[in-house]
Formats: structure tokens, C-alpha cells, sequence
């Protein structure tokens, strides 16, 4: 997996693996991923989320945006146990699964749940904001850099539509081509205050 910047141990494969039943069991009922094969599941959502670790210094603290199903924070914390995470996530219903996979894999410590919209909670201090999933996440994007606490990095998943968003509001972007993707990108924005 050299493509996505990380290296897993078996420990760590097999915790993933054991988020991945976990999530299939729930999604039936919350749809918290479209429906896909494993190998397509451990690609385009837990590798593509290992990403954000090449720009994760050790012990740092990181706040997710809209975190459903737990993508791309909880991959990431499974992958390194160094990480503190805020998983920020509106639908009451998600954040029941949030919490129950944050116990199931034994990370429940390095993860702190809110259920509310970004927009009705204060900024934490953190070092890093990360956004893969959000509704209505263009229309939001102005909201989020707003937001966001000063210094920080965002790093924020998407597309075309996204980078001409960052473009009309001004951010200063570094983008990121996804591994074995044409048009999926992580944008990282840095705030200078």
C-alpha cells in the first residue's frame, strides 16, 4: 500500500477488518456507505482515508466533520494510536454507531462524540479539521473555513466542485490527486490565524 502512504501491521488489518463487519451490520439500517465489496470498501474508503496520515505529525489532535460513518477519522485512529480525534456528527443515529464502533475496536479513549451540527458547537482545539462526508457540503464550505480555529489545517475531500469553492472564498489550498483516482483530491488548507 506504498500508493496511500501507509504501511499496516496484520494487528492493525485485522482491526479494520473488525470495523468493517461492525459497519455492515449497522449500514443496513443507517446507510452510512453505499453498499460495496470488501476489496472496494478497504480501497475506496479506509485506504483512501489513510491518506491524512502522511500530513498527521505524531500526537496531534484532529477534529472530523460530519463523521457518519467514521471516515476517514476512525481508520486513522485504528492506524495510529498516537492521534486524539473530535468526531463531530449532527445525526443522532450516526453518532449511536460512532460511539458503539469507538468501543467495539477499544479507541473509545482518543475519540470524543458531539451529535450536533458543526455549526452549533465551539470550534475545539485542535490541530488539524478533516471533512470526507458532509450534507450539503458545498454550501457549507465558507461556513467550515469560518469556523475552523485559527492555525489550523483543513483537510477536506472532494472534487472540482470543491476546488472551485476554495477558489471563490479565497483559501490558500495545496491539492493532493487520490491514489488510483482522476478526480478525487484532498485539499489541504492552512489558516494563518
Amino acid at each position: 500500500m506504498p500508493e496511500y502512504g501507509v504501511s499496516l501491521s496484520a494487528d492493525t488489518i485485522q482491526t479494520l477488518s473488525d470495523y468493517y463487519a461492525l459497519l455492515t451490520r449497522w449500514n443496513e439500517r443507517l446507510h452510512l456507505v453505499a453498499p460495496c465489496a470488501p476489496e472496494e470498501f478497504a480501497t475506496r474508503h479506509v485506504l483512501e482515508s489513510l491518506v491524512l496520515l502522511r500530513f498527521l505529525p505524531e500526537a496531534t489532535t484532529i477534529c472530523d466533520i460530519g463523521s457518519g460513518a467514521g471516515l476517514p477519522i476512525i481508520p486513522c485512529l485504528i492506524a495510529r494510536p498516537d492521534l486524539m480525534a473530535t468526531l463531530i456528527e449532527s445525526s443522532q443515529k450516526k453518532s449511536v454507531f460512532l460511539r458503539e464502533a469507538l468501543n467495539q475496536i477499544g479507541i473509545s479513549n482518543r475519540g470524543t462524540i458531539i451529535a450536533k451540527p458543526f455549526e452549533e458547537v465551539a470550534p475545539p482545539a485542535v490541530t488539524f479539521v478533516t471533512c470526507r462526508a458532509l450534507d450539503e457540503f458545498m454550501s457549507k464550505v465558507a461556513m467550515l473555513l469560518k469556523w475552523a480555529p485559527g492555525a489550523v489545517t483543513l483537510l477536506l475531500f472532494g472534487g472540482e466542485t470543491l476546488r472551485q469553492k476554495l477558489q471563490t472564498t479565497g483559501a490558500h489550498y495545496t491539492e493532493f490527486l487520490i491514489p488510483y483516482s482522476e478526480k478525487r483530491f484532498l485539499f489541504e488548507v492552512k489558516r494563518d490565524s
